[in-house]
């Protein structure tokens, strides 16, 4: 028996041939052949690598001096706001509460179209309970009703909650321990406009610090939404006459909110 014919289909003369030829073509057109195991790679790349996890970063340790966060339960505004009134009853998270008599978290009506947000209780809300009761209280009493409501159509509140000594105007670790409390209520009552009274209010909401109520005052903004109108306490107004017709366009533009106009004087 022979053995195969050196030039049949499988002899290797053919096979080196074809070889030759593939390789010729592969030169001539650009085209590489690579082999069988480096198209399958070319075909079906590889999964990009998982991240691996970095490790938690550990939780910031709180600043010294500040008090820890508050939190509350939902509910409706009734008992939300009686949350804040208790939790302001017990708190101790800054120095005020040694010389009070008595903590003033506010008051007023619970679904109110107007908020009013002053600075802090002063002697004879510390003796009351019971925010804006001075001369003060007062006038802001006719203010409201300048306006064609009552004060038990609105709510009334203050930055910090209980008195600072000589009635001063509260510091910034007091307003910062304070401030959830008013937080909470705000989002509690969801008013349709809030009305600030002094330079306490206005820097408090907008955290701005160096915030001039003399420039800001009648300039509609928002706080977490909601209209916010600044405008002078009722204690500055007392001490200056002049600025009450300022005050007025204030209240005015506070009206104008909620698509309303002051009633006409003896009207």
């Amino acid at each position: 028996m022979t053995g195969p014919s050196r030039e049949g289909p499988d002899s290797p003369a053919r096979l080196y041939s074809q070889l030759r030829q593939l390789l010729e073509l592969e030169v001539g057109s650009g085209v590489a052949f690579a082999p069988r195991h480096q198209q399958d790679a070319a075909a079906e790349p590889e999964s990009a690598a998982a991240p691996v996890p970095s490790a938690a970063s550990p939780s910031p340790a709180p600043s010294p001096g500040l008090p820890p966060a508050l939190e509350f339960a939902p509910g409706n505004a009734s008992e939300r706001l009686a949350a804040v009134a208790q939790a302001v009853a017990a708190c101790q998270r800054c120095g005020l509460c040694k010389g009070r008599n008595n903590t003033v978290p506010g008051e007023g009506n619970v679904l109110p179209e107007i908020v009013f947000v002053g600075e802090g209780p002063g002697f004879e809300e510390d003796q009351s309970g019971r925010p804006f009761v001075g001369a003060d209280g007062q006038l802001l009493d006719r203010m409201i009703g300048a306006m064609g409501l009552a004060r038990s159509q609105v709510f009334i509140a203050n930055v910090v909650k209980c008195r600072p000594p000589g009635n001063r105007a509260p510091e910034a670790d007091e307003i910062a321990a304070c401030l959830p409390y008013l937080e909470e209520q705000l989002a509690a009552l969801s008013p349709k406009v809030i009305c600030s009274l002094g330079a306490v209010p206005l820097r408090a909401l907008s955290g701005d610090p160096r915030a001039g109520i003399t420039r800001l005052r009648g300039q509609q903004r928002e706080w977490r939404g909601i209209p916010w109108i600044p405008t002078f306490h009722p204690s500055y107004l007392l001490r200056n006459e002049p600025a009450k017709k300022f005050a007025w366009l204030d209240l005015q533009a506070v009206l104008a909110v909620l698509g309303r106009e002051a009633p006409r004087r003896g009207a």
